[in-house]
């Protein structure tokens, strides 16, 4: 497989509707420390939550510089796990295989994927600056020639039909309208290709949307859709579930620590909370197959 050099590439980037707009520019300008501080210590940039069960002794330090330190490793850990959990559903690749990183941030999960698999990987984010500064991450491990990223829109790439073995949304999903998302990884994925998506969603069962749910909308600008709606649009383009899991209990930790972070707090860590705890939100691991 001929691949050409990793470039940051935005000659398919299409028009961009208001939101999509504001979305970009929401990007562009955030600096959040609960992504950066986290992601300096291996640079690994990853722009989601985690899973799994926190290391709460770090809330018993002592020391102010260290209490901090110690809660930021941890947090990093967690998220990592994440990103590891997730491409761990991916499989089985090959180096040749490619695969797409829709909603990329600053490139943490397809860093994630080429150095499990080897594979060639297109990260895509709205974002130029976020597109520039995963770009120079690549660089600076010497696997830009795998591991590419994109300044274009998820829901229109321009790649090449049935090219991609894999392809994923990491906390990415609530920006777009999923018929028009699951549309596209359809058409890149080759017949059998795997899609795999981690996101939270707000619980049919328990009726409209929570309070929680539209707060955590505000907070991020973007729409949470429905658990139900997931399964209905996948069905619609030709995704079928093969697995399914419910994180919502695995992630809590994650949370309930992040809580406790005075350095990282962004001020919606009690909403996530209660949405998790009364049951209107849930946090979801889908692998589905393209057929």
């Amino acid at each position: 497989m001929t691949v050409a050099p990793a470039r940051i590439s935005n000659v398919h980037l299409p028009a961009q509707s208001t939101y999509q707009s504001r979305v970009a520019d929401y990007w562009n300008a955030e600096e959040n420390p609960v992504n950066l501080e986290l992601g300096k210590l291996d640079d690994l940039y990853h722009h989601h939550y985690g899973v799994g069960a926190a290391d709460l002794t770090v809330l018993d330090e002592t020391d102010p510089e260290l209490r901090r330190e110690r809660i930021t490793v941890e947090l990093h850990r967690l998220e990592h796990a994440q990103a590891e959990l997730l491409a761990a559903h991916l499989g089985p690749l090959t180096p040749d295989d490619r695969v797409f990183d829709a909603g990329c941030g600053r490139g943490g999960g397809s860093v994630v994927a080429n150095l499990r698999y080897g594979c060639h990987t297109d990260g895509v984010t709205l974002s130029a600056k976020q597109a520039e500064f995963a770009g120079e991450q690549a660089r600076k491990r010497g696997i830009d020639d795998r591991v590419r990223y994109h300044h274009r829109n998820m829901l229109d790439t321009g790649f090449e039909t049935g090219a991609y073995a894999a392809s994923w949304n990491n906390e990415s999903t609530m920006y777009v309208e999923l018929d028009l998302l699951f549309a596209e990884h359809a058409r890149l994925l080759r017949r059998g290709g795997r899609y795999v998506v981690i996101t939270g969603c707000y619980n049919d069962a328990y009726g409209r949307a929570s309070r929680e749910v539209s707060l955590i909308n505000a907070h991020y600008i973007c729409d949470i859709h429905p658990r139900s709606e997931y399964f209905r649009a996948m069905a619609r383009h030709r995704l079928v579930p093969v697995h399914v899991q419910d994180l919502t209990a695995d992630t809590i930790p994650y949370w309930e620590l992040r809580r406790e972070a005075e350095h990282l707090v962004t001020g919606i860590e009690e909403t996530f909370l209660s949405a998790y705890r009364n049951g209107s939100f849930q946090y979801l691991l889908i692998a589905a197959d393209r057929i």
